[in-house]
């Protein structure tokens, strides 16, 4: 028995002595718990909208305070025309808007019936459907208060209009998803497991005593895998267009671009992971880890970033994924130009120039 107990002491010293351990048992369940918890919902709430009142009227102030009171939506601009409309959905700030006619109150009043339209962007088909569906429930509430008594009751139809997406198909939502995810995940993974495979046949230090340089060495590891990308790429737009039946509305040369642009970002990360692991099982397990579940939770394309708590919005910043999923979104449904995805090709510009430099400091010092 005092073997037996000496043994299970040694192990519990095992498990307190490696922090990786220490991570996987209590980190791992915090984490899932909190996401699980509090981010991964799918229930939308403080979602952007835009208003045109162009009654100015009692009826239209009420429905649109009942609409600034719900938890559901926040009134990111009051517009003054419905001509703003499109430029406020190009620029990505909202995801509704609704447009009240002139003499809306009177129509009412008179005729017992009134229209409102609202306009939503179904380029995620799912988000446009639940938000008009609130908007209905707040209408109705408001009619169900205007005449609890009445014998011929008052009736507001709300008009709806779905942007970019009018049959509501699926594939405009996960297409750019996929492509994210399915870039990132080659690059990533493929890249920080050929070098360290190296690292671990010992193979490397051949390769830099060669007469290529250390540089020309890398470089050469992560062409291969931007070759592949791009015909990974190429497969997933021709399936979009010709299986899926989801036109390429923009620039076919800029959606390409962006995407080279997101590889080169995916290799400079995955270069990265070469050179702070020691194994490829450990450079497959922080690719995966690093990658998968970040793109899948925190990129917008499973679940509505503005539901999540501010830690995990300013967390989302860091996933490059999030940016390209906006930019694909913009190019690939919008046909938006680069005048409107400046901002996030910045960004993932900057993020690659982050990686390049802080991968090749620490590829030069491990390998002195």
């Amino acid at each position: 028995m005092k073997q037996l107990l000496s043994f299970v002491k040694k192990e519990f010293y095992q498990v307190f002595r490696d922090p990786k351990t220490l991570v996987m048992l209590f980190g791992l369940p915090v984490v899932q718990i909190v996401l699980f918890g509090f981010a991964l919902t799918n229930e939308l709430k403080n979602a952007n909208i835009a208003v045109v009142d162009n009654a100015k009227d009692q009826a239209s102030q009420q429905i649109i305070n009942k609409i600034a009171g719900s938890e559901f939506f926040n009134i990111q601009k009051v517009l003054t025309s419905s001509s703003e409309i499109d430029a406020a959905f190009k620029e990505g700030k909202i995801k509704l808007a609704v447009v009240f006619p002139v003499n809306f109150y009177n129509d009412l009043m008179h005729t017992n019936k009134a229209s409102i339209q609202v306009i939503a962007d179904a380029s995620d088909p799912n988000t446009a459907t639940q938000l008009t569906n609130y908007i209905n429930t707040i209408v109705s509430d408001y009619q169900s208060q205007l005449s609890p008594n009445s014998s011929v009751p008052y009736t507001i139809i709300p008009e709806v209009r779905m942007l970019y997406n009018p049959d509501l198909k699926g594939a405009p939502n996960f297409v750019p998803g996929v492509m994210a995810m399915v870039l990132l995940l080659v690059c990533v993974m493929m890249t920080s497991v050929s070098i360290v495979r190296e690292k671990e046949l010992g193979t490397m230090e051949i390769l830099l005593v060669s007469p290529v340089k250390p540089l020309m060495v890398i470089v050469a590891k992560a062409i291969p895998y931007l070759i592949l990308s791009w015909i990974n790429l190429a497969a997933i737009l021709l399936l979009s267009v010709y299986a899926l039946d989801l036109p390429i509305k923009g620039s076919l040369f800029l959606l390409v671009a962006e995407s080279t642009l997101l590889i080169i970002t995916a290799l400079s990360l995955g270069l990265y992971i070469s050179t702070v692991t020691k194994s490829q099982q450990a450079a497959m397990f922080a690719s995966m880890l690093g990658m998968m579940l970040p793109t899948m939770l925190l990129s917008g394309y499973m679940f509505p970033i503005e539901n999540m708590p501010v830690v995990l919005q300013v967390l989302s910043n860091i996933v490059p994924a999030k940016w390209y999923y906006i930019i694909v979104k913009d190019v690939m449904l919008k046909g938006l130009g680069f005048s409107a995805i400046w901002k996030e090709t910045l960004i993932l510009m900057g993020m690659t120039a982050f990686f390049i430099v802080v991968a090749l400091r620490n590829f030069k010092i491990r390998l002195e």
